[in-house]
């Protein structure tokens, strides 16, 4: 079909269509009182074949087209019936049904975000270049990620490993590690300069302090890891790739991992999740249905790079014994009962099933002071050290275990360790009750 021809009047389409009785989409102007369009498809057999109008009264039609038919002998009946039922685009349009109600478990993920996405920081150390372009970006580097606000004194909790980079370098002659981005009341983000608390490698965590308006700060709640179940909800939120305050939901499904991070530390403990976890997510908080923090989303097991749904978070309580002293005293003091372990290997060439073999003790230590005993060699050879079994009732099958049940308490609490020792040809179990001391490098 040919383009569409403009005609402000009846006598100017009179002249078009003397040229030619072929078919022709015609566009006629309305009248002084319209400017609506008039748009009709005619031809010389079937009268008006297609009719469309917005707006324009039938009588008006009339007057404007009806010349137009005559002139090329055309049928007026099939316009007048067009006219007749003709609709305006308004009248055409599908009802708008109003929006129904959200489902309970739909309003209660929209008030946990509305809740708790404003105590959710971005978190860029300030060696990346790429910050002054903002926005998304398909590649995260090490120095994106997530934080949240753990106090209203402005401390902002995250994973060493986002910080990796600038803390590796001359960290005490800089006033600034980073650029922490919070999202205000009114949906605008501000960003502050951050300075930097303190750090534990080991478990992957990081302090960072800005000097930020309380109005902006929203600390978020802290829950319990130890209550966490399998297969209950997990929420994330973080910034993948550079994507702010984005929502992941999954489940909790695993728990006790033992999680390989980004900076080669073995964190015992760890949640494992199905959130979506990407690059960006790392630092941010992994909360319960309540919206209590359950853990600090920290690694992802993949292939690719991206989220393959597993994802790892290092559990709260274990957080909360070191942020407190990170804030405090701007290190970590370990409780530790400065002892070693044997390998696993090594211990099941010795039919060592269950616990955990003690290699050897730190001389003077607590532990030493408590009368544990190590492997040594004796006259007819190897003498077995103590097999420790639980601390505090809580069963101990690797190194890792023992880390984690003694990383519950703090230094100077006492723990009862309760052990089997070889005494002659038996061997008998003990609860040897023993104070932690801080760690000794």
């Amino acid at each position: 079909m040919k383009p569409s021809k403009t005609f402000r009047n009846s006598s100017a389409y009179r002249g078009f269509c003397a040229q030619s009785v072929k078919t022709r989409r015609i566009i006629v102007g309305g009248t002084n009182s319209s400017k609506s369009v008039v748009q009709a498809e005619l031809t010389p057999s079937e009268g008006v074949k297609n009719y469309e109008a917005d707006g324009v009264k039938r009588r008006q039609l009339l007057t404007v087209v009806a010349p137009a038919c005559a002139s090329l002998c055309l049928p007026l009946a099939p316009f007048a019936y067009a006219a007749e039922t003709a609709e305006t685009v308004e009248a055409l349009r599908p009802p708008i049904v109003p929006p129904g109600a959200l489902s309970a478990a739909e309003q209660a993920t929209v008030d946990l975000f509305e809740r708790n996405s404003r105590g959710v920081v971005n978190i860029i150390d300030v060696t990346i270049r790429a910050y002054a372009t903002g926005g998304a970006q398909v590649e995260v580097p090490e120095g994106n990620g997530t934080g949240f606000v753990w106090d209203s004194r402005g401390n902002i909790v995250t994973n060493y490993h986002v910080l990796a980079n600038v803390l590796r370098n001359d960290v005490p002659n800089r006033k600034s590690v980073a650029k922490v981005t919070l999202l205000g009341e009114d949906g605008y983000s501000q960003v502050f300069d951050a300075t930097l608390v303190g750090f534990y490698k080991a478990k992957d965590l990081a302090v960072v302090r800005i000097n930020a308006p309380a109005a902006l700060l929203r600390p978020l709640p802290l829950g319990n890891s130890s209550n966490v179940k399998v297969g209950q909800i997990g929420y994330a939120i973080g910034n993948p790739f550079g994507f702010d305050h984005t929502l992941t939901t999954g489940v909790v499904s695993g728990l006790d991992r033992q999680i390989q991070s980004q900076v080669g530390s073995v964190i015992t403990g760890g949640i494992q999740t199905d959130a979506a976890i990407n690059p960006g997510n790392s630092g941010g908080p992994l909360m319960d249905s309540k919206g209590k923090v359950v853990g600090v989303n920290t690694a992802i097991f993949t292939r690719s790079g991206f989220s393959s749904g597993i994802g790892f978070a290092i559990p709260i309580d274990t957080v909360k014994q070191i942020v407190p002293q990170i804030i405090a005293f701007g290190r970590v003091q370990l409780p530790s009962l400065n002892l070693q372990v044997a390998d696993e290997k090594v211990a099941g060439s010795f039919q060592v099933k269950n616990g955990v073999l003690v290699q050897g003790i730190i001389p003077n230590s607590a532990a030493a002071k408590a009368g544990l005993l190590a492997t040594r060699r004796g006259i007819s050879g190897v003498v077995l050290g103590d097999i420790i079994l639980s601390i505090n009732d809580k069963k101990v099958r690797s190194a890792a275990d023992l880390d984690d049940a003694v990383q519950r308490y703090g230094v100077g609490e006492i723990v009862n360790v309760h052990i089997q020792r070889r005494d002659g040809n038996k061997d008998v179990e003990l609860d040897i009750p023993v104070q932690l001391e801080e760690e000794r490098v």
